[in-house]
């Protein structure tokens, strides 16, 4: 799994400095921002575990917090996004002005 994530991650890099173009790098953005959350949830995971209630027969409990914070991180992520897209537009439109 760690692989698949760094294979994600190093495309997300690749996408945002190989071109100069705005909405290939805020999609190069967005794909490295996805294997962030995914590498946070990998490390935040604990086979066998249940959520943080007290049942019997359970002796490990998965902490809910990095998921918590990575639902988070995905709704700013989809703001940002949608900021980033909002700008290049009007870039472009003050670009065909001139």
């Amino acid at each position: 799994m760690i692989i698949f994530i760094a294979i994600i991650m190093s495309i997300g890099i690749f996408i945002c400095l190989s071109t100069n173009h705005r909405i290939k790098q805020l999609i190069g953005l967005s794909i490295f921002q996805t294997s962030v959350i995914f590498l946070y949830l990998f490390f935040g995971f604990i086979n066998d575990s249940t959520i943080p209630l007290l049942k019997d027969g359970y002796n490990l409990y998965s902490n809910p917090l990095p998921h918590v914070l990575m639902l988070t991180a995905i709704v700013v992520g989809v703001a940002t996004l949608a900021v980033g897209l909002s700008l290049s537009l009007r870039l472009k439109k003050i670009e065909e002005k001139f």
